[in-house]
């Protein structure tokens, strides 16, 4: 791991980087050490002293803390108000066989997002302010504790999805919301992966504001309501009639058990050895590809997002199923999720860029890292 460097302050850190002499692998908790390339590092930069929740506001739904805070401290506090934040972030200690669920600034720095994205966003859409550090070891602070500032650049949003490649966050406060009264969800079974999107879309496009949808092949198509009761009662009712055929229904205690096992992609814990991938495409097109990828490779698959994200495991092969899987589709995006440290270092992780994108994004990565100190490799070789 090399030498561990660990700032308490934001001066101590912007120091420290300005001050680096060896490119510098950007961590937390370490939850996620798994996403994305092994970084290319001779010491760690270690944030975990930037922790705790600095402002709670529950009245104007904004709660700002330390990168490093763990969500489950996040959780209690916003449960507290009956609030969350409504993107639903998914815990992927599981996932990755970790013992911790991860940080708050983690979950901006890979904009992870739950079954709710369809509804509510991703993080980058929740996101108000962020505090870090740059590359250039500049103390940057951003964004505001309001949701209607325009002022200036939105770097709070261009962090989102960065993986610690552009700044070292400390602080980060996101908008926050009340948690739904009661949810269910409909189940549809005895559906192929077609019919099942058929369903899932038909469903999104009524107006009973479905909030999530997924289909797990073998247990069934998921819609979730959420809300005050009568309500969810009532468009429970009118999707029913809508989609028609034999639909059972799980109460909020068991609606909630799966939805959190589709975000954490817990279905896939059990086999660590077999890389995951995950793939957002366009949902008509999804299971025609799901089934050129089974044709070629033994997989396990679900849905969610509607169908506009696929979720698959595969044999734990020399490149992951990676050429069968981006030869399987046009457009679309297929990201290694999870594999080897050797299998990430020889595969792309991320989807390839397109020469113009991977030009924009080299400028944009030296204009906040020019010396290519944080986190280098971490999400495309050489940069």
């Amino acid at each position: 791991m090399g030498e561990v460097l660990q700032p308490a302050t934001n001066v101590e850190l912007a120091t420290l980087i300005r001050e680096a002499a060896v490119p510098l692998e950007v961590m937390g908790a370490g939850s996620k050490r798994g996403l994305g390339r092994p970084v290319a590092a001779s010491a760690v930069l270690d944030l975990s002293r930037f922790t705790g929740i600095g402002l709670y506001e529950p009245e104007e739904l904004v709660l700002a803390a330390g990168a490093a805070t763990p969500m489950a401290e996040i959780e209690v506090a916003l449960a507290a108000h009956n609030q969350q934040l409504a993107f639903e972030p998914p815990d992927l200690s599981r996932l990755f066989g970790s013992r911790h669920a991860g940080t708050l600034g983690g979950v901006l720095a890979g904009n992870l997002s739950g079954p709710r994205r369809i509804k509510a966003g991703a993080a980058r859409d929740h996101i108000l302010g962020l505090t870090g550090v740059s590359g250039r070891g500049d103390v940057i602070r951003a964004g505001a504790r309001v949701v209607k500032n325009v002022t200036g650049y939105d770097i709070p949003k261009l962090m989102a999805g960065s993986y610690g490649t552009l700044m070292a966050f400390t602080s980060v406060t996101f908008k926050v919301l009340p948690r739904p009264e009661t949810e269910e969800t409909l189940v549809l079974g005895g559906l192929d992966d077609g019919a099942a999107v058929e369903a899932m879309s038909l469903a999104l496009q009524s107006p009973c504001d479905v909030s999530a949808a997924a289909h797990v092949p073998g247990e069934g198509t998921f819609l979730r309501l959420e809300g005050i009761a009568p309500s969810v009662a009532y468009r429970r009712e009118k999707l029913k009639a809508l989609l028609g055929g034999d639909i059972g229904l799980l109460d909020a205690e068991q609606s909630a058990r799966r939805w959190k096992a589709i975000g954490d992609v817990a279905m896939f814990a059990d086999r660590p050895e077999r890389p995951v991938w995950r793939l957002s495409l366009t949902p008509s097109e999804a299971p025609v590809i799901v089934a050129k990828i089974h044709a070629e490779a033994d997989i396990r698959h679900f849905y969610d997002w509607g169908g506009g994200l696929v979720w698959l495991d595969v044999p734990p092969t020399e490149d992951a199923s990676a050429s069968v899987i981006r030869n399987a589709f046009a457009s679309g995006h297929a990201t290694l999720f999870r594999a080897s440290a050797e299998i990430r270092s020889r595969v792309a992780v991320f989807q390839p860029q397109a020469p113009a994108l991977a030009a924009l994004s080299a400028r944009v990565k030296a204009s906040f890292d020019p010396k290519g100190l944080l986190n280098p490799g971490r999400m495309y070789e050489g940069v």
